[in-house]
Order: structure tokens, then C-alpha cells, then sequence
């Protein structure tokens, strides 16, 4: 079962167009847990890559390596998607309170 804040590895392919992010990768959960705690079959998350941007908020967000997420990695909020429950493959880590306050509103910077 996933929680909103955790970081998960996810299994992102097939991809279908160039522009979406592909690859087995950490992604964070950011749907919430009624949903995440239904027998509802996705889960919105926002996928993270070790191709480091400096200065890129508000479409990403450093996140500092921490438990099993082993680099630094960027949360790249522009490629924000919903995937099936079972491309959840192991949890990794967990955001801190603050920093999902960040992610939330560097997303409604990039969708408002």
C-alpha cells in the first residue's frame, strides 16, 4: 500500500510519445490516501530524475538523497501522471511535511 509523500521505484514504460519520462525511476505519491486506500486502480505521481537542473523550480524540485534513494534527484513537476497500481515496485523513501508543502505549490504555479 502507498502513502502520499512516499517515494516509490516504478516501472514508467512502455513509453508512448518522446516527451514522457520512461525507464524504471523513482516517482513520488502524490495522490491522496482515501484514494491511495481504495480499491480505486491508479495513483497520481510525479516522476524524479538524477539529470540534475540547478535552479528549475517551479516546474522541479531538488530532493536530496535520503533512506534508499541513493542520488539526488529532481522531482519533475511537468510530468505529473496518473499509473496503474501495479508499476509500483518498492518503496524508497518519504518526503518530509514542508517539502510536500513545496511540491504542491510549485505544481499550483505550473497549473493555475
Amino acid at each position: 500500500m502507498v502513502y502520499r509523500g512516499e517515494i516509490w521505484l516504478t516501472n514508467l514504460n512502455p513509453v508512448k510519445k518522446n516527451n514522457e519520462m520512461g525507464k524504471i525511476r523513482p516517482a513520488l505519491v502524490f495522490q491522496n490516501d482515501e484514494l491511495n486506500h481504495s480499491e480505486y486502480p491508479t495513483t497520481i505521481i510525479i516522476p524524479l530524475t538524477t539529470s540534475l537542473i540547478d535552479d528549475a523550480e517551479p516546474i522541479r524540485m531538488r530532493v536530496g538523497k535520503r533512506e534508499k534513494l541513493l542520488e539526488d534527484s529532481d522531482l519533475v513537476i511537468t510530468q505529473i501522471r496518473s499509473i496503474d497500481n501495479e508499476r509500483f515496485v518498492e518503496k524508497l523513501a518519504s518526503l518530509t511535511s514542508e517539502e510536500m508543502r513545496r511540491v504542491k505549490e510549485f505544481l499550483d504555479e505550473v497549473i493555475l
